[in-house]
């Protein structure tokens, strides 16, 4: 996907003259009361210049900071490839402005209320927020240079329309003092493991979801857990139906999430992995709301089962992709 709007040309139009000085007003307002009740922020370190956000945190977050500093918004997924390329690059970018800007970064996945209303079409996009108005910056991957000179126009007009000078850094902070490492998790899981595949070889799949949940209470990350359950919650969810009159009901009503659901469920455990994938994202083009959300994290979960490496997997996440944006 080529970059888009690489500019800050549209600002003008998207921030009338007289919007921009009620929004600078509110902006020194904003500072002012900051520091009646306390002098202002102190001085942040070069790790808190990256942010994680959700729907919840968006208005101190983003909106309430936005009178102190330009918000860079990116909105990311986490099967989205060009937004691991982008990620990265607009980071190191935000610490090299030195407090000038803060990265909000928002998983449309999680939250795709904000996805919404800000009118994302695609992903990775970024967008800004200044003062409280929301402004567009361009959608795509895109180079450094690309996207240090968008985001040094950003700063320009921050700081002469809006009067934004941006956030105190500590200069003897650690710059990568977060996010802190992982603690080493207990082990070994060994036993617990190999009391899993036990079960599963004795049809027990209740027991193998259980047993490979203990080991994830203490090691979320452990990649051979993770596996295992979605094979053994996949195993179990069959377990429970009639084939024949599950896809049945399939064929009947292209359209119910939870039929589709079930079959594809079926297709996986008989080997049929890009039929899967294909009914469910068919489901996800036909559904709208928490029915098309509901089919989502299930292809997701299904992607877990067969592994990230899969090429089936890295093609589905591409359509998935196409018929969500």
């Amino acid at each position: 996907m080529q970059p888009r709007n690489m500019s800050m040309s549209g600002v003008v139009d998207l921030a009338a003259v007289k919007a921009a000085q009620e929004a600078k007003a509110k902006a020194e307002q904003a500072r002012a009361e900051a520091a009646r009740q306390g002098g202002g922020p102190g001085a942040v370190s070069p790790a808190d210049l990256v942010i994680d956000v959700d729907e919840a945190g968006f208005e101190r977050d983003v909106l309430q900071r936005s009178t102190e500093v330009p918000v860079v918004i990116d909105f990311w997924a986490e099967w989205c490839e060009p937004c691991k390329q982008l990620s990265p690059v607009l980071e190191q970018l935000v610490v090299e402005y030195n407090g000038r800007l803060l990265l909000a970064k928002i998983d449309v996945d999680a939250n795709q209320m904000l996805m919404q209303q800000f009118g994302v079409q695609g992903i990775p996009a970024v967008f800004a927020v200044v003062a409280g108005q929301a402004l567009p910056l361009f959608q795509g991957a895109a180079g450094k240079e690309q996207i240090q000179q968008t985001l040094d126009q950003l700063v320009q007009v921050a700081e002469q329309r809006f009067g934004l000078t941006g956030l105190a850094v500590d200069p003897d902070a650690d710059p990568g003092a977060a996010p802190q490492p992982a603690a080493v998790a207990a082990g070994p899981y060994d036993a617990l493991l190999e009391a899993a595949v036990h079960a599963l070889d004795a049809g027990d799949f209740g027991g193998a979801v259980q047993a490979y949940k203990n080991v994830l209470s203490d090691d979320p990350g452990n990649s051979e857990a993770k596996l295992g359950l979605a094979q053994a919650e996949l195993l179990q969810r069959v377990q429970s139906l009639d084939p024949q009159q599950a896809r049945k009901e399939a064929a009947e009503k292209p359209g119910d999430a939870q039929a589709q659901i079930a079959a594809a469920d079926l297709d996986l455990v008989g080997g049929h992995v890009e039929d899967a994938f294909g009914r469910l994202i068919d489901t996800v083009r036909r559904t709208a709301g928490d029915e098309r959300d509901t089919v989502r994290i299930r292809l997701l979960e299904l992607f877990e089962v067969v592994g990230a490496d899969d090429p089936r997997v890295s093609a589905a996440r591409r359509a998935l992709s196409r018929a969500l944006f």
